[in-house]
């Protein structure tokens, strides 16, 4: 099969979605390829929550916060910790545009195209202590009223609008295998076709061969996503020294498709990939009970009170508190021999802290269901939250510490927890709670969250003794580790177009969204803030797509 486009965008996730619609408004022709079908358009994004890292905001400002375009740059800087100087070129320069975009045009442009955020600003990554360190000073992660399904559908009506008009193509199951090069600059591309299927959003899918295909145009844009869904590739790039031994076991926390083939296609056309070393993947999995995925899990966002224990049942050093930082906490687990963790926690806190990634998670958001929304600040646990509890194998409700942690050595696959040490460490915790100071940096922590008014109404559970009855009953939940992005990638400069390993623009190539870390190849250098990745497949995207509509003959 040959066909002539304008641009052919490779993967129909937010990234390729947001290029596609820029070229479509400037008149230009797009052919969008993807190994999925077409149940998968808009990919990854559709199952996000929907957050987006947006600075100095009416949201904010109605809540108390004052932010600046000043504050934020130094809260990514800071924890971006760019130290390459070669690698870190153009992220740099990524990241301060992208911090410049999300405190000035970001909310206008998305709200321009239909997206509404809710009133409420999340405070996540709350650093790891420091000025200026990691993590963020203030709230800054407003959660899209949709989720993840509404951030696509604003960019996916007016691409299939521009179809209707004969500007897009789509080009499901169309595997690319090669990007086609001819005198230095990128042509097309050419593959396999894949057999037809009809599994639903996110199942994986067979690879089996039903033919083979080429389609030529003035310019490519790869937006195929990253490394998430591939554990091989994740162990292989690892970067032992700063996080520790790669850990034995994960869980996914994306689509199979997710497998990262278009990184090495792109470098083996003379595309150059930078910072392969830097990741970001999650502390607070738990296995779905309801999996769509192999290996599915979801990752709980905590707040800032439950009790994190390592696989021995000994209190995570300072500053590992749930929410706080990450990467922090990852290395610390993974140096400690195991991959799996502890939260001892209550129902009061469940209730009020336990927050499940993902858009099918909070079916109120998703839905724009005000009615069940509402259902919230009442009591009980939202009914994902409540539906773990009950059906997921990484759960534990007791009534009392005893047979909590006898229930936790039914279910632990690393050694046996010892009684007397996990209730020295719940005593110990407690005590603390019986002044209005405290040397405990994390109750110090959760009493800090709560001067936060959003915090204290909706997120923060008033502090307590968790062998208080009346909180119960006590709850544990193993938390397994869960593979999600990558922060590095191809090279590009601040026209998404792909960077050679000698520096130099190649003629015809883009990239953006995740397999360009998001922009530059690593915009967040080596910590993200969260609400950042949605955003830097917007802000990337639309570098592309604008460019090639400016430049395109």
């Amino acid at each position: 099969m040959s066909e002539q486009v304008d641009v052919i965008v490779v993967g129909g996730g937010l990234a390729g979605l947001v290029a596609a619609h820029e070229l479509v408004k400037a008149g230009r022709r797009v052919a969008i390829v993807d190994q999925e079908n077409e149940q998968n358009l808009g990919g990854q994004a559709f199952w996000s929550l929907g957050g987006l890292f947006l600075v100095d905001t009416p949201e904010q400002r109605r809540l108390g916060i004052k932010d600046s375009v000043e504050l934020a740059r130094q809260d990514w800087f800071s924890s971006a910790g760019f130290d390459r100087d070669r690698e870190d070129h153009w992220p740099r320069q990524w990241a301060q545009a992208y911090v410049d975009f999300a405190a000035g045009e970001k909310r206008s442009y998305l709200h321009d195209l239909g997206l509404k955020v809710m009133a409420t600003v999340g405070w996540a990554e709350r650093g790891a202590g420091a000025a200026g360190g990691h993590g963020n000073s203030v709230p800054r992660f407003h959660i899209t009223w949709g989720t993840g399904p509404e951030v696509v559908r604003v960019f996916r009506e007016p691409v299939l609008e521009g179809a209707s008009r004969g500007l897009v193509t789509f080009h499901y199951r169309h595997q690319v295998d090669d990007i086609i090069v001819e005198n230095g600059a990128a042509v097309g591309v050419r593959g396999t076709v894949l057999v037809p299927s009809t599994q639903r959003r996110g199942a994986e899918s067979t690879r089996e061969a039903a033919g083979e295909f080429e389609m030529r145009a003035q310019a490519v844009v790869v937006t195929a996503g990253g490394i998430g869904g591939n554990l091989e590739l994740i162990k292989k790039n690892w970067p032992t020294e700063r996080l520790g031994p790669a850990p034995a076991h994960m869980i996914s926390g994306v689509p199979a498709h997710v497998d990262g083939r278009m990184l090495g296609i792109t470098e083996s056309a003379g595309g150059n990939i930078v910072n392969r070393d830097r990741m970001w993947h999650y502390t607070e999995g738990i296995k779905n009970w309801d999996p769509i995925w192999p290996n599915h899990a979801i990752r709980i966002i905590p707040g800032p009170s439950s009790l994190w224990l390592d696989a021995t049942g000994k209190r995570l050093p300072v500053p590992n508190f749930p929410g706080f930082d990450s990467l922090g906490t990852l290395g610390t687990i993974t140096r400690g021999g195991h991959d799996f963790t502890w939260f001892i926690l209550t129902q009061a806190i469940i209730e009020k802290e336990f927050a499940l990634s993902g858009s099918e998670q909070n079916p109120d958001f998703t839905g724009k269901d005000v009615k069940l929304l509402l259902q919230r600040v009442k009591k009980g646990a939202t009914g994902p939250v409540e539906a773990f509890k009950s059906n997921g194998v990484d759960f534990v409700v007791r009534d009392n510490l005893r047979d909590l942690v006898a229930g936790m050595n039914e279910i632990t696959t690393g050694p046996a927890l010892d009684f007397e040490q996990i209730e020295a460490e719940v005593v110990a915790r407690d005590r603390q709670l019986e002044n209005k100071y405290t040397k405990d940096m994390q109750i110090m922590a959760i009493r800090n969250a709560r001067s936060y008014l959003s915090d204290k109404i909706i997120r923060v559970a008033k502090p307590h003794r968790l062998q208080d009855p009346k909180y119960g009953p006590m709850i544990a939940v193993r938390l397994h580790l869960v593979t999600r992005k990558t922060l590095g990638g191809l090279e590009t400069n601040l026209d998404s177009q792909v960077i050679r390993p000698d520096g130099s623009a190649f003629d015809g190539l883009y990239a953006a969204g995740e397999i360009a870390g998001f922009g530059g190849g690593g915009v967040h250098g080596y910590n993200a803030l969260e609400g950042t990745f949605l955003g830097g497949c917007i802000f990337s995207g639309r570098a592309a797509g604008r460019a090639l509509a400016r430049d395109l003959g």
